[in-house]
């Protein structure tokens, strides 16, 4: 660009500290400005059009002609044309220069609507300072004091559990019938069709290893006796408790986390009903109730897939089997099994429902505690099985 045309276009220099006080924008196509120092304000006088399409944007600007002692900065706008986001790119950059120098920024010699722009734009601020990590020592206590609190959570609830459950026995409680009733279907029948093709799957295993194993041994006539203890003490209630962990158990978390969200659950004790012989007890009883009924089913169509697979690898007629079956079972084996359904039924149920219950008000809580429960349940089934059959062996049943 010649440069007695760039003097010319912009006109005498103005007064500033600095060693160059005024700069154009690169196409220098009338966007041009002006500064005057006066003690310590600095006065900006801007003149024509700022368009970014015709003028670019210049970047950096404010931080290179802010000189020193300069306390506060001034706008004059009154010679100023068209104007777009190449004036506010413009003043920007002498704002954050200014905030950086703890120099006062005034806005009114500009036009209102540059000063609402300006506005909108937040101010930069300082940089968050990433927070110090948590020692070891600290986050293992931590965690300590939440699963400390979370067993009082639990013993509470289970202690409510055991309380209002007898007041029910005597019936003193709250809880409908009709509730109760639903529930128990969704939980009981509506669940059998799944019980039966899981058993069938898992006594038709049972009886395939045993064939496998027991026929090399030539002991293959005991495959009876491997399929109904199998099933009566340990495959029947496991797998059945599995099951409804992941169908039941999710679906009382889910139901109840949803109403958390809702605030139904705060709706009800607002009118004074009481949600625990509304909403925990029914389900509590109802699951508990139909575990040992589902765990029978379960043994009976486990045995079925036994003797269908015993039937058709070695020839044993269905009487032999059957018999063979009734005599390898006791009542040892019977008792254990259905102790194992009603303390399953009961762990699955308080799991869901404590789960549920502490669940966050949004959206995405209730999947988190679907998730949880069925987790958390499968857990907790598992080790309580362990648990009863050690209990078991050292009683010697």
């Amino acid at each position: 660009m010649n440069p007695s045309a760039l003097a010319a276009a912009s006109g005498p220099a103005p007064e500033h500290s600095s060693a160059d006080p005024r700069e154009v924008s690169p196409s220098d196509k009338g966007a041009h400005w002006s500064a005057r120092a006066d003690g310590e304000t600095t006065s900006i006088t801007l003149k024509g059009d700022w368009l970014a399409r015709t003028d670019g944007v210049v970047e950096g600007i404010g931080e290179r002609n802010l000189g020193p002692g300069v306390r506060t900065i001034r706008f004059d706008a009154t010679g100023l044309g068209r104007w777009d986001s190449a004036l506010i790119a413009f003043l920007l950059s002498f704002r954050d220069a200014a905030k950086q120098r703890d120099i006062a920024f005034e806005t009114e010699g500009l036009p209102v609507s540059a000063q609402r722009l300006l506005a909108l734009v937040a101010p930069p601020g300082p940089v968050p300072r990433q927070a110090p990590r948590t020692p070891l020592l600290d986050r293992t206590g931590l965690w300590a004091m939440s699963v400390a609190a979370e067993a009082v959570e639990t013993s509470a609830l289970v202690g409510n559990i055991i309380l209002r459950g007898a007041m029910a026995l005597r019936g003193r409680a709250a809880m409908r019938g009709r509730d109760l009733i639903d529930t128990m279907y969704g939980a009981g029948a509506a669940a059998l069709p799944l019980v039966a093709v899981v058993n069938v799957l898992m006594g038709g295993i049972l009886a395939f290893i045993g064939v496998t194993e027991l026929q090399a041994l030539g002991a293959g006539v005991y495959v009876a006796d491997l399929v109904a203890i199998g099933m009566v003490r340990e495959m029947a209630p496991l797998m059945t408790a599995i099951i409804m962990c992941g169908r039941t158990g999710a679906a009382f978390a889910a139901n109840i986390a949803a109403m958390q969200g809702a605030e139904e659950i705060d709706a009800l004790r607002a009118v004074g009903i009481p949600v625990f012989d509304y909403l925990i007890l029914p389900r509590v009883v109802a699951l508990t109730a139909m575990m040992p009924l589902l765990f029978v089913f379960g043994c009976v169509v486990g045995i079925i897939g036994g003797l269908i697979v015993g039937a058709m690898t070695l020839g044993v007629p269905v009487t032999s089997f059957l018999v063979m079956a009734q005599q390898s079972l006791t009542l040892g084996f019977l008792g254990i099994g259905l102790f194992k359904s009603v303390a399953f039924g009961a762990v699955i149920s308080i799991v869901a429902l404590r789960v549920g219950l502490r669940a966050g008000r949004n959206a995405a809580a209730v999947g988190n505690a679907a998730t949880s429960a069925v987790v958390a349940g499968i857990v907790g089934v598992i080790a309580l099985d362990a648990v009863i059959d050690l209990c078991a062996n050292v009683l010697g049943i």
